[in-house]
């Protein structure tokens, strides 16, 4: 007997599917509107908003509100139509590369629709079927997809763990010598739960004696780290090793797409094979040139980075000092760590959006370990001073609650 596919679906929607009736709209898909600042409104009321990657506060700047205007009512939201390889080429996409590539110090770099399926792309183009990956256990969903689609072997290091990364490297050179493949090693520059920095520096410093290839994936660290946001690569004085660089225009950059940057003929490799981009439409000229004005933004505004970092010390330093766990947050990243369960988790938020105007993201099982909460708060540019005092005294407050079994009794009333 065949069962019917949806069966199982209809039975089990995940473990967070299964709360979507009593969390939909409000814990997950909750609708944030208003100008993207610092502060927007969430369910009729103004909050401090720390769940929006807008680092550099470029998304609502004047100048960038102009220029994305503009390029919008010259060429519509379509132009370039087509995939580029085909019709959708344009001088502005080659500009866009050829700034990118110089900014990150590389030779060429190659412009991508979307962060997410442009990196799952490039990890499938860049490693066959007897090529080995060896890869951090906590890289971003993103990198995870990318690796199940390699039809070769791979191997799983433990997070930030020079001593697994070098073991399991000696299994994909030992793999590599009886395929007659390569090995391609991927990690992130900022790992955007923890905040922690990859370790470059350590991984680079075994290339010699491995002989791998290395894929950065630098999201949270394109213009937020490194001189003049150059990235976490220059923070650490490695980015000349690096093999294959990503980062996305959807943080620092407040806008759509990504671009991938290394050597000439890797990239133009790329270019050719990599078939999420070879077949889909064109980044739009309204993204294209936006984010032509976002890059020379950063460049020459460096006051913008200068205000996050000042933004990011006040929180986390403010945080730590009323005695709160940041764990080993490198970066503007800053989770905060408390003990308790889904439902008090969700009661815990409601009292933080509904009685302290404070809106910020809320991580729970099975993303972390069960009995964990991860509060997870993104500094910007726009934030002020009174915004970080706000939510440290609003954070004490639901602490001592959820200490003494306040939203434990209340957790129980939402999951009747």
């Amino acid at each position: 007997m065949v069962n019917d596919l949806f069966d199982r679906i209809k039975a089990d929607k995940g473990p967070l599917g299964n709360w979507a009736d009593k969390a939909e709209g409000y814990y997950v898909f909750p609708k944030l509107e208003g100008p993207i600042s610092n502060r927007m409104m969430f369910n009729g009321r103004r909050v401090i908003t720390w769940s929006i990657n807008d680092y550099l506060g470029l998304a609502n700047h004047p100048e960038v509100i102009k220029v994305d205007t503009e390029a919008a009512s010259e060429h519509g939201m379509a132009y370039p139509m087509g995939a580029r390889m085909m019709s959708g080429h344009s001088k502005y996409h080659e500009q866009l590369e050829r700034e990118c590539a110089e900014f990150v110090g590389k030779e060429k770099a190659y412009l991508l629709n979307f962060g997410y399926q442009g990196i799952m792309s490039a990890i499938d183009a860049l490693a066959g079927k007897n090529d080995i990956i060896v890869y951090d256990v906590d890289t971003h969903a993103c990198i995870i997809d990318g690796v199940r689609l390699h039809p070769g072997k791979r191997f799983v290091y433990k997070h930030n763990d020079i001593e697994s990364f070098e073991k399991n490297m000696k299994r994909a050179v030992r793999m590599a010598e009886k395929t007659g493949g390569g090995i391609l090693a991927i990690s992130e520059g900022v790992f955007g739960m923890r905040g922690e920095q990859g370790r470059l520096k350590e991984i680079c410093a075994l290339k010699e004696k491995y002989n791998f290839r290395l894929l950065v994936d630098d999201a949270h660290g394109f213009g937020t780290l490194g001189e003049g946001g150059r990235g976490t690569g220059f923070e650490q004085g490695v980015q000349d090793k690096i093999d294959v660089y990503f980062a996305t225009f959807a943080k620092s950059m407040a806008g759509i797409g990504a671009f991938l940057a290394g050597d000439k003929d890797v990239m133009q490799y790329l270019q050719y094979n990599m078939r999420s981009q070879m077949f889909a439409k064109s980044l739009p000229m309204a993204m294209v040139k936006g984010a032509l004005k976002r890059l020379d933004m950063i460049r020459k505004m460096p006051e913008l980075k200068d205000k996050l970092w000042e933004n990011t010390n006040a929180l986390q330093n403010g945080l730590r000092a009323a005695g709160f766990d940041l764990g080993t947050t490198q970066t503007c990243i800053t989770p905060v760590y408390l003990k308790g369960d889904i439902p008090e988790a969700m009661a815990m938020v409601n009292d933080l959006r509904e009685n302290h105007g404070v809106f910020c993201s809320i991580v729970v099982y099975p993303v972390i370990p069960k009995g964990l909460i991860i509060l997870r708060l993104i500094p910007t540019a726009s934030h002020t001073q009174e915004d970080i005092d706000e939510t440290i005294t609003a954070f004490s407050a639901i602490r001592s609650k959820l200490e003494n079994g306040t939203y434990k009794k209340v957790a129980a009333a939402l999951v009747q």
